[in-house]
């Protein structure tokens, strides 16, 4: 008995060598989608804003608002690549929160 070569799993066809998506089943799922590029921008915005002293409002804000809706993010997910966004904006969104909070809290 010989082993029959697979050729397309070995390599792609070149209109799928990358995509980058966050619905791999194939299946639109918008609103978790929005959930969790929006729980990783609030992160990037918290993390960043962690930098300057002056913006601890602005970090702690975002921080929170980032974290309570990762983890909402995170229970309706459906895919591995919206998970992994999730826990990407989720620790930014913790570091910028706890940091902002170090700095001076959420009022200026």
């Amino acid at each position: 008995m010989g082993v029959t070569p697979v050729p397309h799993i070995l390599q792609p066809p070149e209109s799928q060598r990358f995509r980058l998506t966050l619905n791999t089943d194939g299946v639109p799922h918008p609103t978790e989608n929005i959930l969790a590029i929006a729980t990783f921008l609030c992160g990037l915005v918290a993390f960043v804003s962690t930098f300057f002293v002056t913006a601890h409002p602005i970090s702690s804000w975002f921080g929170t608002l980032g974290f309570g809706m990762g983890l909402y993010s995170q229970y309706v997910s459906v895919t591995t690549p919206q998970r992994s966004l999730n826990i990407m904006g989720l620790v930014a969104s913790f570091v910028g929160v706890a940091l902002g909070i170090a700095h001076g809290g959420f009022l200026p």
